[in-house]
C-alpha cells in the first residue's frame, strides 16, 4: 500500500552585520565598538616590515578586490609614516615566536593595522576581504575589532580529480581562488586515472594522444550500462600547468600533483601496451569502478617508465610531495603474470601485497633521490610501509592511526567526513555517487583521533575534503558539491578545537551564501531542507513521520495540498517544546487499512529561497514499524537509522541516491527478528537488497526464514521451528532488487537470516576482499 506525503520550504538569510562574520572563524577575537569607514584614497603603509619584498603579500590582489567589489580604486604606497588619507592601512613584522602564518588586526579610528609574518600579511587580507561590507547608508564599513590568529594545522587540503572529468584552466584558477578564500594551502591535483590521462609527458605523446581520450562515458548511475556516443578529450599543456602552479602559488598554494600507481593505471595502458602483465590491448577505461590491468611489478621497463614521467613532473611542480595514489591496486594479474612471480622470488617477497611495498618503495626511493617524500593513498600500509612516506588516510582512520603509531606523518581524509562527492542530502535531485555527508556532519570532524598519544598525534598534518568527479560533469556541478561543505572544513583545519562552534557557524551560514551568491558561485541549499524521519511509535503499532526545520524563529504550517477532505486520521502535535518541530501522519495498523490517501505537505514559512518540495512513500505492511532487533550491527560507513529501517515502511527507489535506506554488512550475514505483537497468519515475506557488484555489492547467497510462534522458546526449540530456505546464486542472478519466500504460517515473531556473499571472486571489482550486503526493508504480508 503506497501513500504520498509532501513538505516544502522558504527561506532566505538575515545577514547580521553587529557580529564578526567571517570563515573559517580566527583564534582570537576582540569586538570593539562601531564601525570605521573605508574611503579613498587609501594608504597601504610599511612600518619597519623586514619581509615586505615578499610577492605573495596579498597586497595585489587586495587591492583588486577593493576595485571589484566596492569600486575603490586609489590607492597610495608608502613607508613609515602616516600620509593623512582617509583610510590607511600600517604593516608591521615579524612577530617573533609565531609561525610563519602568524598575523594580527587592529581595526581602529578608519585606520587598519596588520602585523604578520612571511604568510600571515597574506592572511590578514583574506580576513578582511570578509570583514568588509556596505551598510544601509552606502557606506563602505568594517568592524572595530582585533584579531590574532593562527592555523591550528599545518596541511589544509582540498583535492580535485580532473582524470573522470576534464575542468579547463579558467575553472582550476577558481577553484585555487576558493581555496585562498577559506585559508587553505594544499590544492591535491588528481591527474591520472583509469577514464583519462590529464597531463602531457613530453616523452611520451601517446599518454595524452591516446591516453587522453575515450570513446564515450557513463550516463547515470554506475552499473546502468548507458553511454552517450561522444569521445572524451582533454589534458593540460605542461605551460598550462606552470601557469596554474604560478598561479597558486601567488596565493600560497602548494599543488600537489596525483601521477596514479601502480592501479588506476588503464589510461597509461592503453598508450603505451608494455607496461602490463597481458601487454594488451587495453583501452582508456569508458566506465568508472576498480580494474584488474595495472601496471606490471615485474619489468623493469615499467619503472623506467615511471621514472621519466616523474621527472618532468618534478620539473613541473617544485612541491616537497609528490602523490602517488597506491590505492585500490588488485593483485589478479600479478598472480598469473611470470614477470611479477619472479621478482616475488628474486626479491624473497611474501606475496603479492609485499609486492605492492616493493612497487611503492622503489618510487620512494627515486624520489628521495631527487629531494621529494611521496603521499599514498592508505593501501601504501599493505605489505609494509615505505620509509619515508606519509599517509593520506581515506578508508576510515584506521589507516591513519596505524601510520601515526609507527611514526609517519598522516593526512586525514576519511570519506564519512571528507568525501566531498556525498550526497549532502537525503532528496538529492541529481545523482552523486551515493553516500550521505551533511554539513553538520563536516563541521563535527576532529582530525587526531583520541587513541592517538601526545606524540603521535603530531603526526596528523591536517585533513583535505576530497573531490571524486564521476558525476560532476561541468564546474556548476563541482561548486555545488563542494559549496558550503568546504567552508566547514576549512574551520575544522584552521579554528583551534576548543573556539569552534557550531551554533557560531550555523550564524554565518546567511552571510556565507550572501558572498557566494555576490560571486555567481552555485551551492547547495540542503542546509535548509526540512527534515523528515520516519520514527516507531511507542507501542511499534505504526510510524510517525517527524517534520523538523533549522529554524527556530518561524512557523512550520501543515498543508492539505488536495484541497479535499481526509480520509485519514491524523494526529498532529504541533511544535515540540524547545524546538521547531512537528509530528505528523500517525500511521494506523495495517491490519485497519487506514491511512492517508491524499497529498498534504509541511511548509517552513520564511522570507525568500525555496527549495526543493519532500516526498515520501510509504509501504506498509504486516512488519512495518514492528520491534526488531539484529544479531549484527550494520556497517558504520552505513548505519540507516538503525535495525528500524528494515521495518520503517520506506524502501528504496533510486539505489544508492538514497543510500541512508540501507544497511550495509560488510563480510557479515544480516540476522534479524520482528515482534509482530500478536500471532499473525503470514503469506509470504520481501527481502529488498542491492546488487552492485562493481561498488563490491552481492545479493545474499541465501534467504532463511524461521517462524516462532511465541515469546517462550529455548534456543533448542528454534531449531525445531518452520523454516524456509532460499538459495541464491548471487553471480547468475543479477540485477535482483527483492527476494520473496512464499509460506502459509502463523506466528509472533519472525526471524530474517540474509547470508554474506563472502569473498569477492577473482575477476571482479575488490576480488579478495569481503562482499558487502546491503539491505532495505523486510516486508510481511
Amino acid at each position: 500500500m503506497r501513500k504520498y506525503f509532501l513538505a516544502g520550504l522558504l527561506f532566505i538569510g538575515n545577514v547580521c552585520f553587529s557580529q564578526l562574520n567571517i570563515t573559517p572563524m580566527p583564534a582570537e577575537v576582540k569586538m570593539g565598538k562601531g564601525f570605521s569607514t573605508i574611503k579613498q584614497p587609501i594608504g597601504f603603509i610599511l612600518v619597519d616590515y623586514d619581509e615586505s619584498d615578499s610577492d605573495n603579500d596579498g597586497t595585489g590582489p587586495f587591492k583588486n578586490y577593493l576595485k571589484k567589489n566596492f569600486g575603490l580604486t586609489k590607492f597610495v604606497d608608502g613607508d613609515t609614516h602616516s600620509y593623512g588619507l582617509p583610510t590607511e592601512i600600517f604593516f608591521t613584522g615579524p612577530v617573533k615566536g609565531k609561525g610563519k602564518d602568524y598575523y594580527e588586526i587592529e581595526v581602529t579610528g578608519n585606520k587598519i593595522y596588520i602585523k604578520g609574518n612571511s604568510l600571515g600579511k597574506f592572511y590578514a587580507f583574506e580576513t578582511l576581504k570578509q570583514m568588509i561590507s556596505v551598510n544601509a547608508k552606502k557606506q563602505i564599513v568594517i568592524p572595530n575589532c582585533t584579531i590574532k590568529d593562527w592555523p591550528r594545522f599545518q596541511y589544509r587540503g582540498m583535492h580535485l580529480d580532473v582524470g573522470r572529468h576534464y575542468f579547463p584552466v579558467s575553472f582550476v584558477k577558481k577553484y585555487i581562488d576558493y581555496l585562498a578564500t577559506y585559508k587553505y594551502n594544499t590544492f591535491h591535483w588528481h591527474l591520472t586515472e583509469d577514464q583519462g590521462w590529464r597531463i602531457e609527458i613530453k616523452k611520451y605523446p601517446l599518454l595524452t594522444q591516446v591516453g587522453g581520450c575515450r570513446d564515450r562515458t557513463l550516463i547515470g548511475r554506475y552499473g546502468s550500462k548507458k553511454y552517450d556516443s561522444i569521445k572524451y578529450c582533454g589534458f593540460y599543456t605542461q605551460k598550462e600547468v606552470k601557469e596554474i602552479v604560478k598561479y597558486a602559488d601567488e596565493r600560497n598554494i602548494t599543488v600537489i600533483p596525483e601521477i596514479e600507481m601502480p592501479g588506476h593505471s588503464t589510461a597509461a595502458l592503453a598508450s603505451y601496451p608494455f607496461l602490463g602483465c597481458t601487454k594488451g590491448p587495453y583501452k582508456v577505461m569508458d566506465t568508472w569502478g576498480v580494474l584488474d590491468d595495472v601496471y606490471c611489478a615485474g619489468n623493469d621497463s615499467t619503472f623506467t617508465f615511471l621514472q621519466n614521467v616523474l621527472d618532468e613532473v618534478m620539473q613541473l611542480f617544485p612541491s616537497k610531495y609528490i602523490h602517488i595514489g597506491g590505492d585500490e591496486c588488485p593483485k589478479e594479474r600479478w598472480k598469473t603474470c611470470p614477470q611479477c612471480q619472479l621478482r616475488i622470488k628474486n626479491e624473497k617477497l611474501k606475496d603479492e601485497h609485499a609486492l605492492q611495498s616493493y612497487f611503492i618503495s622503489r618510487i620512494e626511493k627515486y624520489l628521495n633521490s631527487k629531494g621529494r617524500n611521496i603521499i599514498g593513498w592508505d593501501e601504501i600500509l599493505e605489505g609494509g610501509l615505505a620509509p619515508n612516506a606519509t599517509v593520506m588516510s581515506w578508508r576510515g582512520e584506521e589507516g591513519g592511526i596505524a601510520a601515526a603509531q609507527q611514526n609517519h606523518d598522516v593526512i586525514m581524509t576519511p570519506g564519512t567526513y571528507c568525501y566531498l562527492d556525498h550526497s549532502q542530502t537525503k532528496n538529492e535531485d541529481s545523482v552523486t555517487i551515493g553516500g550521505y555527508l551533511p554539513l553538520e556532519t563536516v563541521y563535527s570532524y576532529e582530525p587526531v583521533p583520541a587513541i592517538l598519544n601526545a606524540a603521535q598525534a603530531k603526526h596528523v598534518l591536517g585533513a583535505q575534503g576530497n573531490v571524486w568527479t564521476e558525476y560532476m560533469k561541468n564546474p556548476a556541478k563541482v561548486e555545488y558539491m563542494i559549496f558550503p561543505r568546504m567552508t566547514a572544513l576549512c574551520e575544522v583545519l584552521w579554528s583551534p578545537k576548543e573556539k569552534r562552534n557550531w551554533a557560531d557557524y550555523e550564524r554565518r551560514l546567511p552571510v556565507i551564501f550572501e558572498r557566494l551568491n555576490k560571486e555567481k558561485i552555485n551551492y547547495s541549499k540542503a542546509y535548509y531542507d526540512l527534515k523528515a524521519t520516519v520514527l516507531t511509535t511507542e507501542d511499534f503499532n505504526g510510524v510517525y513521520w517527524k517534520i523538523e526545520s533549522k529554524s527556530n524563529k518561524d512557523s512550520i504550517l501543515f498543508h492539505d495540498y488536495a484541497n479535499l477532505k481526509s480520509d485519514c486520521l491524523i494526529k498532529q502535535f504541533g511544535k515540540i517544546p524547545d524546538s521547531n518541530t512537528i509530528i505528523g501522519f500517525y500511521a494506523l495498523p495495517y491490519t485497519k487499512r487506514i491511512l492517508c490517501t491524499d497529498n498534504y505537505g509541511y511548509t517552513l514559512i520564511k522570507r525568500g529561497i525555496e527549495t526543493p518540495l519532500i516526498m515520501q512513500t510509504f509501504s506498509f505492511n504486516k512488519a512495518t514499524g514492528k520491534k526488531i532487533t539484529l544479531a549484527n550491527e550494520p556497517n558504520k560507513s552505513y548505519p540507516g537509522d538503525g535495525a528500524f529501517t528494515l521495518v520503517n515502511g520506506v524502501q528504496n527507489e533510486k539505489g544508492l541516491a538514497k543510500s541512508s535506506e540501507f544497511l550495509g554488512f560488510l563480510g557479515k550475514d544480516m540476522d534479524a527478528m520482528i515482534d509482530l505483537k500478536t500471532e499473525t497468519n503470514i503469506n509470504k515475506i520481501t527481502l529488498h537488497v542491492l546488487d552492485q557488484n562493481g561498488s563490491w555489492i552481492y545479493l545474499p547467497s541465501q534467504v532463511e526464514i524461521t517462524y516462532i510462534p511465541d515469546a517462550d522458546y529455548t534456543a533448542d526449540q528454534l531449531k525445531n521451528f518452520p523454516k524456509e530456505i532460499k538459495t541464491i546464486d548471487p553471480i547468475k542472478e543479477k540485477g535482483a532488487k527483492t527476494i520473496t519466500i512464499e509460506s502459509k504460517q502463523k506466528c509472533r515473531y519472525i526471524k530474517v537470516v540474509a547470508k554474506n556473499f563472502g569473498t569477492i571472486p577473482s575477476g571482479n571489482p575488490g576480488a579478495g576482499n569481503p562482499a558487502w550486503l546491503f539491505v532495505d526493508e523486510i516486508e510481511v504480508e
